[in-house]
């Protein structure tokens, strides 16, 4: 007769639960570093930073790509909960001030992590994807929006996407705030001044 440990499953999805925290408390360290200032933080460092061994790092996560990518998926759920809808039919300056306060407000929190893959950009494909995920986010936000205006487009509709889209990402935002030092304030006023001088642009060429 066979015997079967009742237990096994318990034991298993204990031992799930724990990796799941370990690998979550590795990604935690690794964004806390960054938002410290470290922006190229070591292995070492982040192990020591998440109480773990460089060994049990590197067992959850076989190098720094896969780090990123999930480094990467965290920093969206930070965006998330800050993300909330806009009703696309209220008045378009309500929605370009809501929409310019929220946007402001994401940017900063994703700033210190877009200042470190600026880095190493150039030498991770994964660091590469996740800016591709955060344009494609962006440019969804804009379409549910503003979708009103960009209808008004025309056959101008994915030109006038791709330019709020430009205004919107970190890069924008990073010449507005570490290039010309302006406070998230002014930042913020001159973001709302470019999408409503391109939106209004829309409206009136569509009325032409």
């Amino acid at each position: 007769m066979i015997e079967v440990d009742a237990d096994a499953p318990a034991r298993v999805d204990g031992r799930s639960a724990r990796a799941e925290r370990t690998r979550a408390a590795i990604v935690e360290a690794h964004l806390a570093l960054i938002d410290e200032g470290d922006l190229r933080p070591t292995g070492e460092r982040i192990a020591e930073r998440a109480g773990v061994s460089l060994r049990t790092l590197w067992t959850n996560f076989k190098d720094m790509e896969t780090l990123f990518a999930a480094t990467g998926l965290r920093v969206n759920e930070r965006l998330d909960a800050l993300w909330r809808p806009i009703p696309p039919e209220l008045p378009l300056t309500r929605r370009i001030a809501e929409f310019c306060d929220q946007r402001a407000e994401m940017l900063e929190v994703l700033a210190p992590s877009a200042r470190a893959s600026a880095l190493r950009e150039p030498f991770s494909p994964q660091l590469r994807r996740n800016r591709e995920v955060a344009i494609a986010r962006v440019r969804h936000e804009i379409e549910l929006v503003f979708e009103p205006e960009l209808a008004h487009a025309g056959e101008g509709r994915e030109q006038l996407l791709d330019a709020l889209t430009v205004a919107c990402t970190w890069a924008a935002w990073a010449m507005l705030r570490d290039a010309m030092g302006l406070d998230v304030a002014a930042a913020r006023a001159t973001l709302a001044r470019t999408l409503g001088a391109l939106l209004v642009d829309a409206i009136a060429s569509g009325l032409r």
